[in-house]
């Protein structure tokens, strides 16, 4: 149901299928469907009336506004030849400053993906990403041979909450030379968690070159 929420298959203020017809599409109990709507409701993403049913919230504006956005795209947007480099993609446990900045009480194992996006043969962007699991357990097995984690995130995991900090950094050993920039050099550095329904879906750092320029439209 948030799927379809978030793909705009039930728009905003729209009324949705009642329990029963839910239960029987879902094939389990309405009392399931009925603890699913609750949820969504104390999240804010439906709102439910008693004889008027359930609908889509009306998503205030600065909700409605943040698109998370695929790098792929913003880089042919601006005219470049994109490409991407698998840099490793394994199953490991989680540092503590992770679990801490993902608001997670213990350690646990999670996908740690990094990879580098090019524009025109030139580094444009390093991502250190880690994805929990549980949130979205479907990615595990994802090879990112063909598509970059940030895209396959974008098209296959919705997200209700977000928190982005942008800040400059100095570039370390290893960050340097993903970038092609010296050691100690400003880089430009966002950082990103998204989650669903109080659930962490990911934390992601990336970091670009210090003369990388921004752009957003609202």
């Amino acid at each position: 149901m948030a799927r379809r929420i978030a793909e705009r298959v039930w728009a905003p203020g729209a009324l949705i299928p009642g329990e029963e017809v839910l239960a029987v599409e879902f094939s389990c109990a309405r009392a399931t469907v009925n603890r699913a709507l609750q949820e969504l409701a104390r999240g804010g993403v439906l709102v439910r009336k008693r004889k008027a049913g359930t609908r889509v919230a009306l998503h205030p504006m600065r909700e409605a506004r943040f698109v998370i956005p695929i790098v792929r795209q913003e880089i042919e947007n601006k005219g470049g030849i994109y490409q991407f480099r698998l840099l490793s993609n394994k199953v490991e446990k989680a540092p503590v400053t992770v679990t801490k900045r993902l608001g997670l009480t213990k350690a646990k194992e999670m996908l740690h993906v990094r990879c580098l996006h090019l524009s025109d043969g030139k580094p444009y962007q390093y991502e250190d990403r880690w994805v929990n699991l549980d949130a979205v357990p479907s990615i595990r097995h994802e090879t990112f041979e063909t598509i970059s984690p940030n895209e396959w995130l974008v098209t296959h995991s919705p997200f209700s909450q977000a928190e982005i900090v942008f800040h400059a950094d100095l570039a370390g050993g290893e960050e340097a030379e993903i970038l092609g920039v010296n050691e100690k050099d400003s880089v430009f550095v966002i950082e990103r968690l998204t989650f669903v329904l109080q659930k962490p879906i990911t934390f992601v750092r990336m970091s670009h070159p210090g003369s990388h320029r921004m752009v957003t439209q609202l």
